[in-house]
């Protein structure tokens, strides 16, 4: 379970790379995994604490990977299938 710590990142540019959110992200904690599907527009990125995870979305939602701005959120769980 993530805890809170786990971000949705939208508005990628399909072109950003895992090491590009990684680097965007390592200034205000510390990253533990980043997911970023190739060219599907979005991705995800895990710090160690919801904390750090919160402190992201105050500083960095709404600046720019890759010429794109982003928009960030905590992530929900994946709604199961019928």
């Amino acid at each position: 379970m993530d805890n809170g710590n786990r971000l949705f990142i939208g508005n990628l540019s399909f072109g950003a790379t895992e090491d590009m959110v990684r680097d965007h992200f390592s200034g205000v904690g510390t990253v533990t995994d980043v997911y970023v599907p190739m060219k599907k527009g979005f991705g995800f990125v895990t710090f160690s604490s919801a904390e750090e995870a919160q402190k992201a979305i105050a500083e960095l939602d709404g600046s720019e990977i890759d010429g794109r701005p982003i928009h960030l959120d905590v992530a929900r769980p994946k709604a199961p299938r019928e």
